[in-house]
């Protein structure tokens, strides 16, 4: 007897695959990270993430118009920091003049509208390149706090409208929400990495910022300590919650291909917006794979970015933002 149920009825023709399907990519899905450098007139590729770019801050007017025009509404900040200027304890990243303060003015100077969550961590500012205050051979969290604290104030006064800890340090969210209900910043978002992994994935990111931790004795040499074990599953939801109940109004799980069962679970759990960061890692490892001629390009960024989307991700920071709108549109 033949069957009289044929799924594959659903599939005959890009139209009714169109039809039907379930999960689809819109500009409005993404958040689109963008460094920035001290300069001018740089528009620099980052050798490990091929034909992605540092800026200076004229070039980056351009390229938010771009992203704006694109109907890219969203954009996460990270700065790129002259050694000078790094230290043990971020002063840097207090200065009022700094760069992600002037980033920051630029972006909402150029383009008013456009939604600006900025990188808070302390590894770009530090000469250790970890994520807080080192102290016999020790993150210290507790003072780390407090400078991300501070600097989440100054990317507020600057006209931020998110801040996104980055660090994992433990109790930063609610130090960071206590000090904006404080000064009067009621308004003011926090996106909180709240699953952010001790991934093999973050090499070209830390290429892109010089952020990479530091060789040297007495000096932690990765950032096990504070980020997460990748084996755990529970501890993403003990996080994620407590996250929430310090005051974060979003969540977000990073990386994201190797992380698609946290991010589903968190979703399932929480009812917050959830954010997934499609890492500089999978960016370059598509890259290079496309370069070598082993796999199509533009079909394995589509397919690798609506996973995110089916497991669960409001929203999904990406490098291919641009390429992926190109092609949906």
């Amino acid at each position: 007897m033949y069957p009289i149920k044929r799924n594959r009825r659903l599939r005959t023709n890009e139209s009714i695959r169109s039809l039907v399907r379930e999960t689809i990519l819109t500009p409005n899905d993404f958040l689109v990270p963008l460094f920035v450098v001290e300069g001018k007139g740089i528009k620099s590729e980052i050798p490990s993430m091929p034909n992605y770019f540092r800026f200076s801050l004229d070039t980056l007017e351009a390229e938010v118009k771009l992203l704006w025009s694109l109907g890219l509404k969203s954009v996460l900040v990270f700065v790129k920091v002259a050694d000078a200027l790094k230290d043990n304890k971020g002063t840097e990243a207090l200065n009022s003049n700094g760069l992600m303060q002037r980033a920051v003015k630029t972006i909402k100077n150029v383009c008013p509208e456009m939604l600006v969550m900025t990188d808070v961590a302390l590894d770009p500012y530090s000469i250790y390149g970890h994520d807080g205050i080192v102290s016999e051979g020790i993150i210290q969290n507790d003072d780390t706090v407090e400078i991300l604290t501070g600097m989440s104030l100054s990317h507020m006064e600057a006209g931020a409208d998110f801040v996104a800890p980055s660090d994992m340090m433990d109790g930063r969210i609610s130090s960071i929400r206590e000090a904006f209900e404080d000064d009067g910043y009621v308004d003011a978002g926090i996106m909180s990495y709240s699953a952010k992994y001790a991934s093999s994935f973050y090499g070209p990111f830390r290429d892109a910022l010089d952020s990479a931790p530091v060789d040297s004795k007495n000096i932690p040499k990765d950032k096990k300590t504070y980020q997460m074990d990748y084996a755990n599953r529970f501890e993403a939801m003990r996080e994620t919650e407590m996250d929430i109940d310090e005051g974060a109004d979003i969540v977000m799980v990073k990386p994201g291909l190797a992380y698609l069962d946290i991010l589903r679970e968190i979703k399932n759990e929480f009812d917050v917006p959830v954010a997934a960061y499609q890492v500089s890692g999978e960016y370059a490892m598509i890259k290079a794979a496309s370069e070598k001629g082993w796999l199509n390009h533009d079909a394995a960024v589509l397919e690798t970015t609506m996973a995110f989307k089916r497991a669960g991700a409001d929203i999904i920071a990406s490098y291919f933002a641009k390429d992926i709108v190109k092609l949906i549109s």
